[in-house]
């Protein structure tokens, strides 16, 4: 288990330091309309303050992400310029990030297109340094995260039965629910070291929490599936 924290400032890289938090994690986007209304910054004043806040998060020792956001689409720039994404992960990595999760933020992605980016990302850097952070909107993210495993990428940003969003990316879905690639890699022999069982345990508890219906279609067969009266998990246990 690794927490972690978004830090978008140096209060907030204190802060996470002093809760003892083992990662820290920067955020931006590779457009400059949705850099503006996600941080008030633009991409040139995120990255001149993350040039503070990467070097002294590792000299804390801490291990350091960086988030590359609207790299698939943007939802006011429409198409982006990939040569400008990978210029600003290359600036990111230069600071000291040690891993960069690539997002398509607005979730229209498909797996042509994240081979195509991937194979431009991967020019410049190892296969273990990048992340996918796919949102849903499509119900194309598990295709996209298969393209990127075909490729040498094997971490994913996921969320408990979907959840998620960007209140910067009218009609964006949730991230990926991590039910679902799970159940998908496990269908396909590969390990990922996660309990399903549990996992789908989690998804119900969640999905209690928060009063509606999660979208992960793992988690609702399960839940389907259950019969009349099987206990369910609650917050007490």
């Amino acid at each position: 288990m690794r927490y972690a924290a978004l830090v978008p400032n140096r209060t907030g890289l204190d802060r996470a330091v002093a809760a003892g938090m083992g990662e820290v994690a920067v955020f931006m986007s590779a457009t400059e309309t949705h850099n503006r209304k996600n941080t008030n910054k633009t991409v040139a004043e995120s990255l001149e303050q993350f040039r503070e806040i990467v070097p002294a998060a590792k000299k804390q020792g801490l291990f350091v992400r960086g988030y590359l956001s609207t790299i698939w689409g943007c939802p006011y720039e429409g198409k982006v310029d990939l040569s400008r994404a990978v210029q600003i992960a290359r600036e990111l990595r230069g600071m000291g990030c040690d891993e960069l999760s690539l997002g398509d933020t607005i979730g229209v992605g498909n797996p042509r297109q994240t081979r195509e980016i991937l194979e431009l990302f991967l020019r410049d850097f190892p296969p273990s340094m990048l992340a996918l952070h796919m949102h849903d909107t499509h119900g194309t993210a598990l295709a996209n995260c298969l393209a990127a495993m075909d490729l040498g990428v094997t971490t994913f940003d996921t969320s408990i039965g979907g959840m998620g969003g960007c209140p910067y990316a009218p009609g964006a879905a949730g991230n990926l629910a991590t039910e679902d690639l799970v159940s998908m890699l496990a269908d396909m022999g590969i390990e990922t070291g996660v309990d399903l069982d549990k996992l789908i345990q989690a998804g119900a508890l969640a999905q209690e929490l928060v009063g509606r219906k999660l979208p992960g279609r793992r988690l609702q067969a399960a839940l389907g599936r259950r019969k009349p009266g099987e206990a369910r998990p609650s917050a007490a246990t």
